[in-house]
């Protein structure tokens, strides 16, 4: 059954106060927020994140948000579309969810479309599957976070014309995210004058990477890591291990602040991009980085930012529409309209739902001891389409493994 602490355990450590249900019962009802989140698997890392800053959000407005008492419910789906259907089941027709942050991953995004657009839940997703806001956008739903491959978009173009890379190969998980965010590398990429020479696709739970690393070509110039959770430090320290020489850059996980600070040396120079780091310098995020690092001893990374940002455009939306919170159609479109500060920058949505905001290169550095995603380049205001025109960029399938065609692999 879908976890129903209202911070009783995460809460209590945090430092929040609860009411007595006496009181509670005197108050007027409060906003029921759901998040689906994964605490268990190779996505565990990033999902165990999304939690801790989303109750640190709240607990530093005493579970407040636009004036409104807000009761959070937490659903785990274990990393599986099945079960994310069955808790957003359970958020929605149990425990009557006013809206939902959430889920993590693009598969369980796309297993819960239809379910969210046919009971009309206002969303507010970390998972970055692309046409939930392209070619089928689910008028439900916003990201404040990117698509799989807005920020590799954005990777891309620094290996082309600033890392001046000719020839590359490219590997990630098998599935939805790694798929779409190899793709929109490979597009610019190549669209800029580069080779994808090879592209490699281990299974999201492969115990080991041993017989890809045997596989990899060593006559190119980088590997691109489209790597989520703790998969990215598996194969970096099994990469290491091998001997081999070529390369590293990575998406918005592959190096992500949660599994950041298990790694040694081998992480140092690395260059990622994401539209988040801890090091950002903006007010907002100075007090965030701090604060999370204090109580966890590590930085936030991209799945924490995920929940803290999009609980800033939901409290932004709710201050908007005020008593009218519980009404999803006002909600909605509140939350379509938002243009707030928050500790990636400012968060701003296109026509269909997704984030246009800064995306950053950050490269591996160490600071007062400690791994950090140093920011050294900012592409501003970077849409979902990159540059391309969105109704051309509409017109071609969504970015798969075999779209856009491999032109230039080698065997």
């Amino acid at each position: 059954m879908t976890n129903r602490r209202v911070f009783i355990q995460a809460g209590a450590a945090a430092g929040i106060g609860l009411a007595l249900p006496g009181l509670a019962n005197a108050q007027a009802e409060p906003f029921r927020l759901g998040l689906l989140t994964v605490r268990t698997g190779p996505l565990a890392s990033g999902g165990i994140d999304m939690e801790r800053a989303l109750v640190m959000y709240l607990a530093e407005r005493n579970n407040m948000l636009g004036g409104q008492k807000v009761q959070l419910i937490v659903g785990d789906t274990g990393g599986t579309p099945a079960n994310a259907k069955s808790k957003i089941q359970e958020l929605v027709e149990l425990n009557k969810i006013h809206a939902l942050i959430g889920p993590l991953a693009a598969f369980e995004a796309l297993a819960i479309d239809d379910y969210l657009r046919d009971h009309k839940v206002p969303t507010l997703s970390v998972a970055a599957a692309e046409d939930m806001t392209q070619r089928k956008p689910n008028p439900w739903f916003v990201r404040a976070t990117s698509t799989s491959a807005q920020c590799a978009h954005a990777m891309a173009d620094h290996c082309a014309k600033t890392l001046k890379y000719k020839r590359m190969a490219v590997i990630a998980d098998d599935i939805a995210y790694g798929q779409e965010m190899n793709a929109g590398f490979q597009r610019v990429f190549e669209d800029a004058g580069g080779k994808i020479v090879q592209k490699m696709f281990p299974p999201l739970t492969a115990p080991d990477y041993g017989s890809f690393l045997a596989q990899l070509k060593t006559n190119i110039d980088g590997v691109f890591l489209g790597f989520a959770g703790s998969n990215g430090f598996r194969f970096i320290r099994q990469f290491n291990e091998y001997g081999l020489k070529v390369p590293l850059v990575g998406g918005m996980t592959a190096i992500d602040e949660s599994v950041l600070r298990n790694m040694g040396d081998e992480a140092l120079g690395i260059e990622t991009v994401c539209w988040y780091s801890a090091e950002l310098n903006n007010p907002l995020n100075v007090k965030f980085a701090a604060a999370f690092r204090k109580q966890f001893n590590y930085d936030p990374g991209f799945y924490a930012a995920g929940t803290y940002v999009n609980a800033a455009v939901l409290e932004a939306a709710i201050k908007a529409v005020g008593s009218k919170a519980s009404n999803a159609e006002a909600l909605m479109a509140a939350l379509k309209k938002t243009n707030v500060p928050t500790v990636r920058g400012q968060v701003k949505f296109d026509e269909y739902g997704n984030v246009v905001g800064d995306v950053y290169v950050r490269k591996v550095a160490r600071k007062e001891g400690r791994l950090v995603n140093a920011v050294s380049k900012t592409y501003p205001n970077v849409s979902q389409f990159w540059t391309y025109d969105p109704k051309q960029f509409l017109a071609n399938p969504v970015y798969s493994r075999d779209w856009p065609p491999a032109k230039f692999l080698e065997s």
